[in-house]
């Protein structure tokens, strides 16, 4: 074997990667964003989400319309970490995510299964989760684990708490969810504490996280609120993921989703930040463009590779850990 030097001057990529923006083009984006932000305004279903802005010193309308200026978004954006660690109930499990590290997840929720006896198509149930936690436990490609499928055979307002206790009997590693609601986060961190060996334990290393989804276009919902406020509190992280739809609920070109869907999650994040500065947020996507022929969501499409690699771009100019949706 020939035994070559280096080369003086050589630069190396680090890796591939895929740049989608120009300097020019994030700064215009994020300057769309924020007249978006502060003009046309974002829908805040709660009460005490919209009172958390109006203290900040956004301006609050009758109908839950609410304008954000410019500097609460730049503020927020900037105290939120840029680094996060996602702790596995063992240290072994432990993911780090920032800009530039890559893990990778499952994706949820499932509704429905193919009976592995029956070969029948049927609802979920909590031990479905159960099983198929266990089995991305053992997947080595499997960073976190998000809940797979839903304990459909528990009545609907405890779900999510079923289906974290199917989770945190399977797996050492962190899990997502959806938690439903404010309530449920705290009933799900009260699990975890307990898992991992009380309150105390639970500040240092939380083995959960929560998601949530602004509805496109433009509103924060109250269950959204709830999470978000509720994580920020609690000192969990939480991804706010939005879903935006390119022709559907949100503009057919995908560069004006783009701005529909980074001003749902920098409100979102503003709010985590105003609750609690400092919150740990994920800014997450499972944004996509709509088949306009039958009115669904396409997957495993150009459309969805690149608006997702946009997300992960505007995600990487923010400083900000991200979570993106494949296909």
């Amino acid at each position: 074997m020939t035994l070559r030097k280096f080369s003086a001057g050589f630069k190396s990529s680090g890796g591939f990667s895929l740049n989608v923006f120009t300097p020019d083009e994030f700064a215009a984006i994020h300057r769309s964003t924020l007249e978006v932000l502060s003009e046309v305004g974002v829908f805040v279903q709660k009460r005490e989400a919209r009172e958390i802005f109006r203290a900040a010193g956004a301006r609050i309308y009758d109908d839950g319309l609410v304008k954000i200026p410019p500097h609460l978004v730049e503020e927020a954006i900037r105290s939120a970490p840029s680094t996060l660690t996602l702790a596995g109930r063992d240290k072994s499990r432990d993911i780090v995510i920032e800009g530039g590290r890559v893990s990778f997840t499952n994706f949820g929720e499932g509704i429905c299964i193919i009976d592995h006896e029956t070969g029948e198509l049927r609802s979920t149930t909590k031990n479905d989760l159960a099983t198929m936690t266990r089995l991305l436990d053992s997947l080595d490609v499997i960073g976190v684990i998000e809940r797979a499928v839903g304990s459909q055979d528990k009545p609907a307002p405890m779900q999510a708490i079923h289906n974290y206790e199917a989770m945190i009997n399977n797996t050492n590693k962190h899990c997502f969810l959806g938690p439903e609601n404010g309530h449920n986060v705290e009933i799900i961190l009260a699990m975890a504490a307990e898992a991992v060996g009380g309150p105390t334990a639970l500040r240092d290393r939380c083995p959960v996280s929560f998601i949530t989804c602004p509805v496109s276009p433009l509103r924060l919902v109250e269950d959204c609120c709830e999470i978000i406020m509720s994580s920020a509190e609690n000192g969990a992280a939480v991804c706010i993921l939005s879903m935006a739809m390119a022709g559907g609920s949100s503009p057919v070109h995908l560069a004006g989703t783009l701005v529909n869907h980074n001003a749902e999650i920098l409100a979102g994040i503003t709010l985590a930040q105003l609750t609690n500065k400092g919150a740990k947020v994920i800014y997450g996507s499972s944004s996509t463009a709509m088949y306009l022929k039958n009115a669904s969501a396409v997957v495993g499409t150009p459309e969805l590779a690149m608006i997702n690699a946009a997300v992960a771009a505007m995600a990487r100019y923010y400083l900000l850990p991200s979570w993106v949706a494949g296909g």
